[in-house]
């Protein structure tokens, strides 16, 4: 645990974001249930990079619900930006997989993570596909609606089931090439477009691995943590450099971690189980 929090602090801070969580992500749906496409003013941050009145709301409303608890914090988010610094930072997503949440299609998510002395203290993610809400404290396991949830115990390549991310960023030959590979090993593989969600898969045993070679912190911190404290192999680097410049990410099944020691090799990663 970081010195700056005692137990009683993070936990009340994950409480709180859980709380947090469940109603922004409620309200994000309900948003787009009632408006027609052409009211969420969505504007082109980059090549099918979008942002909409629904993510400005969301963030704006994860501030409130969280600073006005914690008012010694920091806040970080994809949206209005913000540092890092104090004591600790709420790193967050308001709605991770924005094209995903215009187009309809339900796999996107709410994100919160808390960093505090260089590490992910607490992650959580809404997951708007079942309404339910993710979470971890870091050493303390992770949980869906309360449930704990555990990577899945693949150790069969022919058996698994991985998602690969892939940002505009990076090299899609690579991805191609990485995609070929997997697939020669008898794997299957998917793309959903939102690595929140991506990792709380990894998290719940759903799927065997998920990689993306860049994300930004906000993406992927949350479910990061939520995965590792499943049980998932995870790797990727350090939280300063994540919230700096973003990064990789890894995180798979442990049975399968001879399968992908190439990836991490390719990264120049080490694993944290």
């Amino acid at each position: 645990m970081s010195s700056a929090f005692d137990s009683a602090a993070i936990r009340t801070r994950s409480e709180v974001a859980i709380t947090v969580a469940l109603e922004v992500g409620r309200e994000a749906a309900r948003f787009r249930r009632d408006s027609n496409p052409g009211t969420l003013a969505v504007e082109n941050k980059g090549l099918q990079d979008f942002v909409t009145i629904a993510d400005r709301r969301a963030e704006q409303a994860l501030r409130n619900g969280l600073i006005s608890r914690f008012p010694d914090d920091t806040f970080m988010g994809e949206e209005s930006g913000g540092r890092s610094g104090g004591a600790g930072t709420w790193v967050v997503d308001p709605i991770d997989g924005t094209t995903n949440y215009i187009r309809g299609f339900r796999h996107w998510a709410v994100s919160i993570a808390f960093v505090a002395g260089g590490k992910v203290e607490i992650g959580v993610v809404y997951d708007a596909s079942e309404d339910k809400v993710f979470h971890a404290v870091r050493g303390g396991g992770a949980f869906k609606d309360g449930i704990p949830v555990h990577a899945a115990a693949t150790a069969d390549p022919a058996h698994a089931l991985v998602i690969l991310g892939h940002s505009r960023k990076t090299s899609f030959d690579d991805h191609l090439a990485l995609s070929k590979r997997l697939h020669e090993r008898g794997m299957d593989y998917r793309r959903t477009g939102a690595a929140a969600i991506d990792l709380v898969r990894v998290a719940e045993g759903a799927a065997d691995l998920y990689y993306e070679r860049h994300l930004n912190a906000w993406d992927m911190l949350a479910g990061a943590l939520i995965a590792k404290e499943a049980g998932a192999m995870v790797a990727m680097p350090d939280v300063d450099r994540m919230l700096a410049q973003g990064g990789p990410v890894v995180a798979h099944a442990p049975g399968l971690a001879g399968e992908f020691a190439f990836i991490l090799d390719i990264e120049g990663l080490t694993p944290a189980g």
